[in-house]
């Protein structure tokens, strides 16, 4: 892969960071950590790898993504508003009375989402039906489903997993945020998940791991799920919860938790410093 394409797509995923800390700020409530945590995912997906259309948000052939960790829709609200399907000036607007971008994804309100998620461990089941339904209607396109790593302590998740290994959803990717932090605590303190890729392997699950931050490797994930042909395939991406901000990165008490206009700019500077070096 070129250095100037990781180049951009780095420098997309800071801009996914930036915007989403200042509508935090704007807000006054939502989810900072695991937005933060997603957003090189978030790049690499809609600026790389997903057959999308901003102009044509219902084309029936476009690839799907499911954020099923509802809760860090900031991250991809600021995606959508830079890939262009709805105006940057919208992102102030979030949580308030009467926004269509809500304190969680949905469809009915917000173009560019697939469907309204919020009730965790629910996506991955929506995510199978979309991909059962593409390959009934002999349709190439994929689907993508983001996963928190708490969310994994849902059992539907692995009804889901069971059934997409069962009927063989080659076309479906899910992926984990496996930042190993999660409201309450630390998976480890909360619900145990290790070892998770045996976990998935056992399931019948192609398995890729990767760091969640490093722009080739999930270029490359995204590629080889791709050509896996006869099972599901899952990219378990080590994250850092907060990454791009010193003081937010690893701290679970920013599951929940919003900058102040102090914070955002201090986070602000620092991300511009991190950006100058790449």
């Amino acid at each position: 892969m070129e250095i100037i394409q990781v180049n951009e797509l780095s420098k997309k995923a800071y801009q996914i960071r930036k915007l989403t800390l200042e509508l935090l700020c704007e807000a006054k409530s939502g989810h900072t950590g695991g937005s933060l945590s997603e957003a090189d995912i978030l790049s690499v997906l809609y600026f790389s790898k997903m057959n999308i259309d901003p102009a044509k948000p219902d084309w029936e052939d476009r690839d799907r993504f499911i954020l099923s960790k509802g809760h860090a829709c900031p991250a991809l609200y600021a995606t959508l508003a830079l890939k262009g399907y709805f105006p940057l000036e919208s992102l102030s607007t979030l949580r308030k009375l009467g926004s269509k971008l809500q304190g969680h994804p949905d469809m009915k309100r917000t173009l560019g989402i697939d469907i309204s998620t919020g009730s965790l461990g629910q996506g991955l089941s929506a995510g199978l039906g979309m991909a059962l339904a593409s390959r009934l209607l002999k349709k190439q396109n994929r689907i993508y489903v983001l996963l928190g790593c708490g969310e994994l302590q849902e059992g539907q998740v692995w009804e889901a997993a069971m059934a997409a290994a069962h009927y063989k959803a080659a076309n479906l990717t899910a992926i984990i945020d496996y930042n190993r932090l999660q409201i309450d605590g630390s998976n480890s303190e909360v619900m145990e998940l290790s070892p998770l890729a045996d976990k998935w392997r056992s399931f019948g699950w192609k398995v890729i791991e990767i760091d969640g931050h490093n722009i080739e490797q999930i270029v490359n994930a995204f590629e080889e799920a791709k050509q896996t042909v006869d099972c599901p395939s899952v990219i378990i991406a080590k994250t850092v919860k907060g990454k791009g901000v010193s003081f937010i990165e690893n701290q679970v008490g920013w599951h929940g938790r919003v900058p102040t206009k102090e914070e955002l700019a201090k986070a602000l500077i620092e991300l511009d410093e991190r950006m100058k070096t790449l």
